[in-house]
């Protein structure tokens, strides 16, 4: 008996504990604005590619940063002739040969070059500017994303509470005609109102079955929207808290316009891509100017493949030397290079005035949505 009573028990605390966890869970489900958002910024490949935009933008930044540097090249070299190389020599009869040998038939040669380049034209730096712009410009990217995020997580959110209430409206309104139809069907059994009073009354109820149905499809759907969002699963359970709060607004249109055109990403990466057109005509203006290198040379060569030098020359050299390189004429290819930025400044430029224009109507619009 006692054996019996101890298993009543266990079997009546495991039912409690399993109640309990499951209504934790169910109310664990259910989120607020602020945990949607959490949820989605996590989640999102969009944002999460943004973010390896900015990495990549940081190595093109340090690559950059790496042609300022001096380079380092080396390199091994075979050469067969197809005879030792020689200096022919006068036939005066002093000497019993008409030529002297001067080089080997085989040849190793291993050299390193150190090269540092002293004027581009300025061509590196321009190339460094530009990568730091390619980096800022992809942090703002990052910050837009994360922005147009929260903004669709809003209103995935507001779309379930709206669509929602639309089928608690609807619920009623099919509960009311339900009634009515009950009350139309005795009043029709009695002779008080004709059949046809009863059969509109029953058309009502139709209508009103149907707008559930659609409303109870709006539901669902905005919940399959916000999964998506979420990047959980479409058909993932969704219960989110409602917002009871109502904060009226008292902004000022022009000010609700600046703070726009100071703080939207969008504006401060078309700013930056003008900056970054105003760049790229310094890169293909660069071109009109000759290079500068120094390049250090050092060289063991031999007619063995360890190289040890020859019976002809030294096993070691060395050299130093200023490198200059010009290319006068291409036929207008670098004038035509620096036509082509400008005219990319230009669009640039035209890009800015659009996407003020842009900040300025949807600040607007959403400015007189508020009212």
């Amino acid at each position: 008996m006692q054996t019996k009573f101890q298993l009543v028990v266990l079997i009546s605390l495991f039912l409690f504990l399993w109640t309990t966890v499951t209504n934790a869970q169910e109310q664990a489900e259910a989120l607020n604005l602020e945990q949607s958002i959490a949820i989605a910024l996590q989640q999102s490949a969009f944002v999460h590619s943004a973010q390896q935009e900015i990495q990549r933008a940081d190595f093109r930044q340090k690559e950059a940063r790496a042609d300022f540097f001096p380079k380092v090249k080396t390199g091994y070299n075979f050469t067969q002739l197809n005879e030792p190389s020689y200096t022919k020599i006068p036939d005066t009869g002093l000497f019993p040969l008409d030529r002297i040998t001067v080089g080997p038939l085989h040849t190793y040669v291993w050299n390193i070059t150190i090269e540092q380049p002293l004027f581009t034209g300025w061509l590196l730096t321009t190339n460094y500017k530009l990568a730091k712009l390619g980096f800022d410009i992809a942090k703002l990217q990052e910050m837009r994303a994360k922005l147009d995020l929260i903004r669709q997580v809003k209103e995935d959110y507001f779309s379930i509470l709206k669509t929602e209430k639309i089928l608690e409206v609807a619920t009623q309104a099919e509960e009311q005609v339900a009634e009515h139809v009950k009350v139309a069907q005795a009043f029709f059994e009695v002779g008080i109102i004709p059949k046809n009073d009863l059969l509109q009354a029953e058309v009502e109820l139709a209508q009103r079955e149907q707008d559930v149905i659609r409303a109870e499809n709006g539901v669902a759907l905005a919940k399959s929207k916000f999964n998506t969002t979420l990047r959980r699963d479409i058909n993932t359970p969704v219960k989110i808290i409602d917002i009871l709060t109502y904060n009226p607004s008292n902004l000022n249109l022009d000010n609700c316009l600046q703070k726009a055109y100071c703080n939207r990403p969008e504006m401060k990466e078309a700013e930056l891509k003008v900056e970054e057109a105003q760049k790229q005509i310094e890169v293909a203006k660069s071109q009109f100017y000759p290079g500068l290198a120094l390049k250090l040379n050092y060289e063991k060569q031999g007619d063995t493949y360890d190289i040890h030098g020859t019976k002809f020359r030294d096993e070691e050299s060395w050299s130093v030397l200023t490198s200059f390189s010009w290319t006068p004429w291409e036929w207008g290819k670098t004038y035509y290079s620096v036509k082509e930025n400008q005219v990319r400044l230009i669009q640039a430029e035209d890009m800015l005035i659009q996407v003020r224009d842009a900040i300025a109507l949807e600040v607007k619009d959403a400015y007189l949505k508020l009212r």
